[in-house]
Formats: structure tokens, sequence, C-alpha cells
């Protein structure tokens, strides 16, 4: 919803951030969007839209849901060293925000490969190891 004030255009919900707009809307049928913590490599060839404020502020799963309402999922890659380096409950946190989703675990350096064939990676503030996703569209 936009809201004319004084002449300009302003959004009134959904995501407010332009750079990760822009991110969302070229995201078609196959293509990934990367959601990373706040320790993941840099990629200078994709598009790179950092919101980390201070620690976990924001995480992974707060962008996750944010962006979820605006973007058909179909797979959620993750490293599977995220079973191996987090409580159940962390486990169980993210779990429960994707489980209706096919999740695919891999090893860490499979996952890297697939990031630069992303159409852009959204860094956060999480300090939870391992806890990047790779969202594919459905």
């Amino acid at each position: 919803m936009l809201v004319a004030i004084h002449g300009a255009a302003v959004l009134k919900n959904g995501i407010l951030n332009p750079a990760i707009n822009s991110l969302i809307s070229r995201v078609r049928h196959t293509n990934t969007l990367v959601i990373a913590d706040r320790g993941f490599p840099f990629w200078p060839a994709i598009e790179t839209v950092d919101i980390a404020l201070i620690d976990d502020i924001p995480r992974v799963l707060d962008v996750f849901f944010a962006i979820r309402c605006n973007f058909s999922i179909g797979r959620v890659f993750m490293a599977e060293e995220f079973i191996a380096a987090n409580k159940p409950e962390t486990r169980t946190r993210f779990e429960n925000a994707m489980k209706e989703l096919a999740i695919v675990y891999e090893p860490h350096q499979t996952f890297k490969t697939r990031v630069p064939g992303s159409i852009g990676l959204i860094r956060t503030a999480d300090t939870v190891p391992y806890a990047n996703i790779i969202l594919e569209s459905a």
C-alpha cells in the first residue's frame, strides 16, 4: 500500500527497505536468494544488502518471516553443519519456521557453491552458527 504524503509516495506496510524490495522483485522461477548470518563471506559478484545493526538484530529468521509473504519458496538450502553446531532448541526454531518447506541440508562447502548464482544476498547480524539459508523460488 502506498500513501501520498506531500506529493511523495511512502510505503505503509510490508518490506520498507528499497534494496530488499528490489532483490525480491527480480526473483523468478527457480532463482535463489541468500539470507546470511553476520560471519558469512562477502561475495563481490552478487548484490549484497547489509542490514546488520548489532549482534542478532536482525536475525536470519526475522528476514525470512518478513519476506516470506512476498516470495514463493520451493526449497530451502542449509549447511548440514548447522545441525551439529546448534542446540536442539535452535534447530527446532528453524524447522518450525520452515515446516511446510523442503529443507535440503548439504555440506557448507557445497552450500557456498550455490551463492554466486543467486539474485542477491541479505546479510543479517545473526550469531547462530551456520544460520545461512538459500531460498529457491517455486
